[in-house]
Formats: C-alpha cells, sequence, structure tokens
C-alpha cells in the first residue's frame, strides 16, 4: 500500500492504455510519454505494461507501508527518499514508512514512476489507466487526492540500480521535431498554405494537456474554394462528420493546429491536416507550456520521403552492471509487432493505404521501405 500525503497537480494511474473501445468514444488513455512508461515498469521488474503513477509538472509525496522498488523516469523530476537525492531513471529502493516526494521540474512534462508490482486498481475495458474525462479507471476514475491508500502488487525481486544509459532517455530536443504524415484532407488547404504550414514558427499553447496540445504562432491557413457539402456548414475548416485518429491535427477555422493525443474524442466534424507518427506522440507529452518562448519554438518543415520505423537502439537487454542497454521495442504497441508492422497507428495506416490505393497485404513491405510521403513539425 502506498498512501498519498500530498497528490502533486494532477497524477494519475495509467498503463498503456485502453485501445479497442474509440468506435463507441472511449479514447485509449495511457501514459503520454510510452517509451517512458514501459522503461519505468521495467527498471524495478515489472511488466511494461503496468501501471504507474504519470505527474505532470509537479510530484507528489507518497508514504511507503512495505518496501518497494521504485524507478523515475520521463520528465527530469528528481526524486528524494526522507529528503535524500535519488537518480531519475534508476531503480532505487523505498524502505517501509519512508517518504518518496520530488523537487522542482528541470526539464519535460511529466514524469512516469514505477513501482514494483505496479499500481494494483481494478482493470476497466482491459486497462487500469485513468480517462478522467470519463471518470473510468484508475483510482476511482480521478486524479489522486490527498488521503488516498493506492494497492500495490508483489514485486518480483528487481535490483537496486538498475539505470538507463543516458542518451537513451529520448526527450524533446532544442529544436523540437515531430514527424508527420499528410492527410486524407490535405487537398483542402493550398499549396501555399501548405508550405507555410511547414515552415511557420509555432509554439505550445497554453491550452495543452491529455486531450491535445494546441500551438499558435503560424499563418492561418488558406482553404482552396469549395462548395460547402450538406451538414458540414459554412466553415471551410469544417467536415461532414469523421473520425480521428490518435496523433491526427485539426486545425478549427484554419488558424491553431491542435494534435490529438491520449484522450482525445474519437471523431467530429474538422478536418485533418495529418496524423503524427506515434513514435513521436511521446515527445509532445514532455512538451512544457509555452515552449519556445526563450528561444526557437515549434516549426513545421517539409522532409519529402520518411522511412516510418521504430527509431535505431530501442532495445531491452540486460549488460554487465544491470544497464538497461536497448530498450528496443518500447516505442511499439503489441498489436503493432503482432501485425508486423512498425510504430504506425491503425487509422494512419488506413490513411495511407487510401491515398496511395495500395493493396492491404502490400501496406507492410511499404511501410518498412519508406515510401511514405512525410512531414515533420519542428522548432
Amino acid at each position: 500500500m502506498v498512501k498519498v500525503i500530498k497528490p502533486g497537480l494532477s497524477t494519475t494511474v495509467q498503463d498503456l492504455g485502453r485501445p479497442g473501445y474509440y468506435n463507441i468514444g472511449i479514447p485509449l488513455s495511457g501514459g503520454m510519454d510510452r517509451l517512458a512508461t514501459r522503461a519505468a515498469n521495467m527498471l524495478v521488474g515489472n511488466d511494461e505494461g503496468a501501471a504507474v503513477l504519470e505527474a505532470v509538472f509537479m510530484g507528489p509525496e507518497l508514504e511507503f507501508t512495505s518496501d518497494a522498488m521504485v524507478a523515475v523516469t520521463g520528465a527530469e523530476l528528481p526524486p528524494k527518499v526522507d529528503g535524500a537525492s535519488r537518480e531519475t531513471w534508476t531503480s532505487f529502493a523505498v524502505r517501509k514508512g519512508q517518504v518518496l516526494s520530488f523537487e522542482f521540474l528541470k526539464k519535460g512534462a511529466r514524469a512516469y514512476i514505477a513501482i514494483s508490482g505496479g499500481i494494483d486498481v481494478p482493470v476497466v475495458l482491459g486497462s487500469r489507466s485513468t480517462y478522467t474525462l470519463g471518470a473510468l479507471g484508475g483510482f476511482k476514475g480521478r486524479k489522486l487526492e490527498a488521503g488516498d491508500e493506492l494497492p500495490v502488487g508483489k514485486g518480483k525481486g528487481a535490483k537496486d540500480g538498475r539505470t538507463v544509459a543516458a542518451n537513451l532517455r529520448r526527450m524533446p530536443g532544442n529544436p523540437v521535431e515531430l514527424r508527420m504524415v499528410p492527410g486524407l484532407y490535405w487537398h483542402r488547404i493550398t499549396d501555399s498554405a501548405g508550405k507555410n504550414f511547414f515552415a511557420d514558427t509555432w509554439k505550445v499553447a497554453p491550452e495543452a494537456d491529455r486531450i491535445g496540445y494546441r500551438f499558435k504562432g503560424g499563418k492561418p491557413l488558406e482553404f482552396v474554394p469549395r462548395t460547402p457539402p450538406f451538414g458540414a456548414g459554412s466553415d471551410p475548416s469544417n467536415i461532414v462528420d469523421a473520425c480521428y485518429p490518435y496523433g491526427s491535427i485539426q486545425i478549427p477555422g484554419g488558424s491553431e493546429p491542435i494534435v490529438l493525443h491520449r484522450d482525445a474524442v474519437s471523431g467530429g466534424g474538422y478536418f485533418m491536416v495529418g496524423t503524427v507518427i506515434s513514435a513521436d506522440m511521446d515527445l509532445i507529452g514532455q512538451l512544457p507550456l509555452l515552449t519556445g518562448l526563450a528561444g526557437g519554438g515549434v516549426s513545421l518543415k517539409q522532409v519529402g520521403h520518411l522511412r516510418i520505423a521504430v527509431p535505431a537502439g530501442y532495445g531491452v537487454e540486460a549488460v554487465a552492471g544491470d544497464q538497461l542497454a536497448g530498450l528496443q521495442d518500447v516505442a511499439r504497441d503489441p498489436v503493432d509487432r503482432a501485425r508486423g508492422a512498425f510504430d504506425v497507428p491503425l487509422s494512419l495506416r488506413d490513411e495511407i493505404q487510401v491515398q496511395r490505393r495500395i493493396p492491404p497485404r502490400q501496406l507492410e513491405v511499404v511501410l518498412q521501405e519508406g515510401h511514405c510521403a512525410a512531414g515533420c513539425f519542428r522548432g
């Protein structure tokens, strides 16, 4: 059992999410930085899909009622045990009666706190993840509050001092670069608007959370003239309702892009210019509010053809010193592995198939060989 003394700003229970319910309006949920979620679990000996705590901007204060192994990954939110500093991305022991707390945030936005045995809240629709808008899953369907007592499963005896090499602790760089594939509605904007979209400088707006990240600062889009279809309305950014893939980029009114994230709605009436590849969605979850105001920003640059693949070096293998050397496959979904595909959402893969009229049996080869037109957010 872990007692919550202070909950932090917004701390929720998350795992790798609950895919398969978008058709009834229930989003994926799960950790916004999936690499960090999986890495934290593996450091303490858990299955990579075990439930962890996702802490946004500010860490919680937790009292342990039994011995446990803990790891904190993702944002640089330095942990402390009874006031003594501990390393991030490294497993460390917390004894019965000790208190885990955190220093101020130094980098990133979301930290992932894994405890050996995992957070043992009930499984709802195949996941322990919290979807706060629907009061679903997690701990009573909400973020943590002072006085909560979190059940913890039985650990597997992980070792103290396991660590992830510093060069594999993936965080947004400077400049930030987010790769995307143009979507089914790209034809709705003019050629010049498309070029400006990738060339302009964008900054993270204050409206950025688990539902989506809004960006501001670029030029408004120009649309190709049309006769509005029945039900779409007069605004050129409106369409007759369509499904929203995870990572899709909608631009209401053509002014400020919104990248839809883990708790986003599953469909609506705004057009989408494209979809951020899921391997890069982790980076969005680590962007602080107003990123770029101190120099730089997030810009968009067309990069032509992009191979969609899991970044090199993501492998998990134990080496001398119990260092996790690779984190391979950490950025890939079990469903994607079963399909033999790289880390591309099914809905995005369907878009590619429709755009290029690729027979389904050829799609795997096309993705692996890298013939998809793509672009990237860059700042």
